[in-house]
């Protein structure tokens, strides 16, 4: 182990309250793309559509042309379908165990931290398997999107749209998931990991850039650049799953 993994190591192993952020890098040893938030297969690139993945997958598109909205939905949802959390998620998931003032901030819809074993998560984006009929609030939770029925799916109960518990592009964060973010940030912590993501989105940056004017220890697993790289004390470029599992073996193996 490297001089920086061994610092991070006993930074981990001392801590008590601790906060991962994670992104789409978290999910990538799972075997899923990844995205700038739900952008999902297009960052960057025009949809088939010929519009950008954020007007296609905005909360407005949904209900003026739903069929647009749920093309790409169902693509992002494929790209989950059949996988599961790797060991990236169960290394959080034990320390959690370990050290029960652990939580999860995770940009991610794919549920892993959850299936894992994490009881303390905010999924700031919602969850794909999580759906409800926009009319009547009906909600389902499906294994995968195969179990809809009709395209755009509708509501068993009185045949409304269907959509999932996501933020769509143009939509409001859920209220109680940032209360409850702001909770954790105003009781203290003594750790903030920020795993697989670009940090683009300023509730996510955030509570890096205030655990540093604080001068609490912050480490950063991502191969690549990122809008915090500048602002946290560690910075590994690597990925999440080896280096998670080799900092946690260090402390518990």
């Amino acid at each position: 182990m490297d001089a920086l993994l061994k610092e991070v190591t006993q930074h981990l192993k001392q801590a008590q309250r601790i906060l991962f952020i994670t992104g789409a890098g978290m999910s990538a040893d799972s075997g899923l793309p990844t995205y700038r938030g739900i952008g999902g297969l297009y960052d960057g690139k025009l949809t088939h559509d010929n519009m950008p993945i954020e007007v296609a997958l905005s909360g407005d598109m949904l209900l003026r042309k739903p069929e647009i909205t749920w093309k790409y939905l169902l693509e992002i949802e494929k790209s989950c379908r059949g996988a599961s959390f790797n060991r990236g998620h169960a290394v959080i998931a034990e320390i959690e165990r370990a050290k029960p003032e652990t939580w999860v901030l995770t940009q991610n819809i794919d549920g892993f931290h959850r299936l894992a074993g994490n009881k303390q998560v905010i999924e700031i984006h919602g969850r794909v398997y999580d759906l409800h009929c926009i009319k009547c609030m009906h909600k389902l939770i499906v294994t995968d999107y195969t179990e809809l029925s009709g395209f755009p799916p509708s509501c068993p109960k009185c045949g409304g749209l269907i959509r999932p518990d996501v933020v769509l592009f143009g939509e409001m964060l859920p209220e109680s998931a940032l209360h409850r973010l702001y909770q954790i940030l105003e009781n203290g912590i003594d750790l903030v990991f920020s795993i697989g993501t670009t940090s683009v989105f300023p509730y996510i940056a955030q509570p890096v850039l205030a655990a540093r004017s604080l001068g609490i220890p912050t480490v950063e697993i991502n191969p690549g650049r990122t809008e915090v790289s500048h602002a946290v004390r560690y910075k590994i470029a690597r990925g999440a799953a080896d280096t998670l599992d080799e900092i946690w073996r260090a402390i518990s193996p």
